[in-house]
């Protein structure tokens, strides 16, 4: 899904000085600052940066570039002393950015806001390096299971009463899947890789576990719970309660194979919610917390973070987009009228979330959600070669959970050792 923060490493640290970027003296004239993001952001940051253009303050300039080549793109300006001035980039890779020193210390000037605590706490952790502020949240996601109301009705369950536990996901799936004609209880995209740590990793840490340290320095892959989570999916494979396809999809169907009204329940996030409601409006749906084996509920807070580089020629006006963005009257209208979650936890119920408790319950998700805190989260997690794909792959189709456990906690303490 992302090109390895290996790539990060090649990128010179740039030498603009940081220590005045709270109290440089505002601009006498508005400035053009220059603004990157991927195009999986494309709507939603062209809305924002319009209404913000729209003050007769500092434009904003948008570089949309393709996800795929974002990470390339951006330690390439870097280097080449070209960063912008804004950048949006997917949370789990600021660590890396801020540990290579370019991102710009904001520690001061996020402080300052009066809703700084209120601020999603997975997004601002993330942007944490040794006790500085290297980001603010853009954007939010908070995983969570999807359900069909109408596959729920027709198998006998009640389609207000959705799973609580993975006993209860069992018991759906199967009858779901009894129905017949091409329906199945469940779906997950087995051949992804980072699709499974936004959906799989909840059901560890609402079970109690995790699968690192709390520092994010050491594998705890042996954790009994990630041994349960992996059984729990195998049973529901080797009884055929997902679909075939579900084995080698690498997260083209997503979403997707939940749109075909054919699967009973799949993790998901908030960006479903508007598909499904103006794409879809045939499918009668509902979502729910991801469980853990006996109960519980947890998320994976995922979205993008916004940063100033250390090459940005107008880190004080870039911080005043910061502000605006991350404000209640924008953070209102500009984001949950459109159905998007707020990054902020306070404003999470809302007028137009009340309107909708779908809404409410995914700004719930992500406001419980936690989201893993590595350097190398990308060989970890993302890379369709790396050992969390290849541990879920070898436990569920291959049979072997205790040989994939043990391979997968040998080659993240490989990836995890300090270099």
């Amino acid at each position: 899904m992302h090109r390895s923060v290996k790539l990060i490493t090649l990128c010179i640290v740039l030498a603009l000085g940081l220590a005045g970027l709270g109290t440089r003296a505002a601009a006498q004239d508005a400035v053009t600052i220059q603004f990157w993001t991927r195009d999986s952001n494309r709507a939603a940051v062209e809305t924002l940066v319009k209404a913000y253009n729209a003050l007769g303050k500092n434009q904003i300039e948008v570089t949309v570039i393709p996800a795929a080549d974002y990470i390339t793109k951006v330690g390439t300006a870097a280097a080449g002393g070209a960063a912008p001035d804004l950048l949006a980039v997917d949370l789990i890779y600021v660590p890396a950015f801020a540990a290579n020193g370019q991102l710009a210390d904001i520690t001061d000037l996020a402080k300052a806001l009066p809703y700084f605590d209120k601020l999603s706490p997975s997004h601002v952790r993330l942007a944490t390096y040794q006790d500085k502020i290297y980001g603010l949240p853009f954007n939010a996601e908070g995983s969570i299971l999807l359900y069909n109301k109408t596959l729920f009705k027709a198998a006998g369950l009640d389609p207000e009463k959705p799973p609580t536990n993975w006993a209860e996901i069992y018991d759906a799936a199967k009858k779901i899947t009894a129905l017949g004609d091409e329906n199945y209880g469940f779906w997950f995209s087995g051949s992804c890789a980072g699709c499974n740590a936004f959906t799989f990793l909840p059901l560890i840490w609402a079970s109690g576990g995790d699968v690192l340290s709390a520092d994010g320095t050491q594998p705890t892959l042996t954790d009994p719970a990630v041994k349960s989570a992996l059984e729990f999916y195998k049973k529901l494979w080797d009884e055929k309660l997902v679909p075939e396809g579900s084995k080698v999809d690498t997260g083209t169907d997503f979403l997707g194979a939940f749109l075909t009204g054919k699967i009973g329940m799949a993790g998901s996030g908030a960006f479903s919610i508007s598909v499904l409601k103006n794409e879809h409006p045939d499918i009668d749906f509902g979502l729910t917390f991801l469980p853990g084996e006996n109960g519980g509920k947890s998320s994976f807070a995922g979205g993008d973070s916004i940063a100033i580089p250390s090459g940005s020629q107008h880190p004080k006006e870039a911080f005043d987009f910061i502000a605006w963005m991350s404000s209640d009257e924008v953070q209102l209208e500009q984001y949950a009228k459109l159905a998007q979650l707020p990054v902020r936890i306070d404003l999470t119920s809302n007028k137009y979330f009340d309107a909708d408790p779908r809404l409410s319950t995914n700004a719930e998700a992500m406001a419980i959600g936690k989201t893993p805190y590595s350097l190398v989260y990308n060989e970890l997690f993302n890379d369709a070669n790396g050992p969390w794909l290849a541990m879920i792959q070898k436990a569920v189709y291959d049979g072997d959970v205790d040989g994939a456990i043990a391979e997968a906690q040998d080659r993240f303490t490989q990836i995890m050792a300090p270099k």
